[in-house]
């Protein structure tokens, strides 16, 4: 029966280059280890736009030092506990989060939502992109004193997004190679950071200000979380080389121990600098007032390996974004999947650098429609996850009527209908630059708690409509007990 392109093709865990697509891992070749996860989500936020987030909180959000902690306490921890939690999919089904969605979603089914998360990471591709390019003209001006002109952001945007393309073709080896030593290197520089912060911040004016609303907390936990929502279905991706034996409850807690452990010190050091330098806030470019708050032997070091962390946060989407590609049935290996991506933020990256007049206005508009679409395609497939602990792997790679996941013409009308009905329910209580649902004045809406709300509606409606099973038996055969152990 025919399957999908990416089954055929062969693939090796161990080698320097992974040529494995959507096709599940055999459970010989999962050698995966839990700790891996740590350094994996480290490099996920190592961007310097979580600085001028952290200033946000102080210049849009007004809140005070002790209400941002709470925000970069509790946002990595609500987003990336999530992103763990369906991680575990990945073990069960040894296979990418995007592909296990065809089991819920079924194999036409799962188009939509796979086309909507495949459009949305184009935006987040971009985004990333866009700042390692004014990382790299932050450098060449603190440096050589060179300043940006037009062929010199294509120049930095293309070298940036090449070498994106080049380390995602490479595949999950290549990633936790390089997340593992941009996790030690950016430590150490942002630990300096913070030191010179410490030695040189006029903490009276820092714990003098006065504290904002609970909504505008609340609403700052929604934008902080929304960078690690847009990670849960790509959850799956990296542990679906794990034993089906790895502990669930050390996933978990590595994914938010990873994420946090960057997103606390980064966040706060943003709103500590915003305290004297409020204009960072809505900066058009959100990196070169590093140069301008950090002395050059700081600045530019610490740049440098941002900008490496940068690279893999883009790498590690269109690592995942390859996946996406395939399961909406283009034909292509993974690596040609990523290229497809890479010419996508090269080219609205070049317009956002030329011609979008607010970086910051763009981005949090994007972050808060990214958070809404990604949401509701979690509380589908997180409440499906409760009640399924295995996946068919046939059937999975199966896109034929005779897939035990083609449900009704391809469909799983639960799911559609769940997700469907959840996308346009967050969305009322939307409000963005250019767009504001009729809802958005609401409590929910005030308080940023859209994306909240979508995935609430999704899992609610998802749970009470009548299941429809899937036409042959899906437990293996010999089903492997999972452990919760740390």
């Amino acid at each position: 029966m025919p399957h999908d392109a990416s089954e055929a093709a062969g693939a090796t865990h161990d080698g320097a280059m992974e040529t494995r697509g959507l096709e599940p891992v055999p459970d010989a070749e999962r050698t995966g280890r839990v700790r891996e996860l740590f350094p994996t989500w480290v490099a996920a936020n190592i961007s310097v736009l979580l600085l001028t987030m952290g200033a946000g909180l102080i210049v849009f959000n007004g809140l005070n030092f002790w209400q941002v902690l709470t925000v970069a306490i509790a946002a990595p921890v609500l987003s990336y506990g999530i992103v763990g939690l369906i991680s575990i999919a990945g073990k069960r089904g040894g296979a990418p989060g995007m592909a296990l969605s065809r089991a819920v979603f079924g194999q036409r089914g799962n188009l939509f939502p796979g086309a909507l998360i495949w459009v949305a990471r184009w935006g987040w591709e971009t985004i990333n992109a866009v700042t390692g390019a004014y990382a790299v003209l932050t450098v060449l001006d603190l440096l050589f004193g060179v300043k940006s002109n037009t062929l010199l952001i294509v120049v930095t945007l293309a070298l940036f997004v090449t070498c994106t393309f080049l380390v995602s073709g490479l595949g999950i080896n290549a990633l936790r190679v390089c997340s593992k030593w941009s996790t030690y290197l950016f430590g150490a520089f942002s630990v300096l950071v913070l030191v010179y912060l410490v030695a040189n911040t006029d903490w009276s004016a820092v714990f003098d200000k006065p504290a904002g609303s609970t909504a505008m907390m609340v609403a700052g936990i929604g934008t902080i979380a929304a960078g690690g929502i847009s990670w849960v279905p790509s959850g799956p991706d990296f542990t679906r080389y794990l034993p089906r034996t790895a502990s669930s409850r050390a996933m978990v807690g590595s994914t938010i121990g990873g994420a946090g452990i960057v997103v606390l010190p980064m966040v706060l050091m943003g709103a500590v600098m915003a305290v004297s330098t409020p204009d960072l806030a809505s900066a058009q470019d959100p990196v070169s007032f590093i140069g301008e708050l950090l002395p050059l032997w700081i600045s530019v070091p610490y740049l440098v390996i941002a900008l490496i962390g940068m690279l893999l946060i883009n790498s590690m989407s269109m690592y995942s974004a390859g996946f996406t590609a395939q399961t909406l049935g283009i034909k292509v290996s993974r690596a040609a999947a990523v290229s497809v991506n890479a010419v996508i933020s090269l080219v609205f990256g070049f317009l956002l650098m030329v011609v979008a007049t607010s970086f910051i206005g763009s981005f949090i508009s994007f972050l808060t429609l990214l958070a809404v679409a990604f949401s509701a395609w979690i509380g589908v497939f997180g409440v499906d996850m409760l009640r399924r602990r295995s996946y068919d792997a046939k059937a999975l790679m199966d896109t034929t009527r005779t897939s035990a996941y083609w449900y009704r013409g391809g469909f799983a009308w639960q799911a559609m209908t769940a997700w469907a009905v959840a996308l346009l329910a967050g969305l009322l209580f939307t409000k963005v630059d250019w767009f504001s649902g009729p809802l958005a004045s609401s409590w929910i809406g005030e308080n940023g708690l859209g994306w909240a709300a979508t995935i609430v509606v999704a899992g609610a409606l998802y749970a009470v409509l009548p299941r429809t099973p899937a036409r042959v038996p899906t437990e293996p055969a010999a089903e492997v007990r999972e452990t919760v152990s740390i």
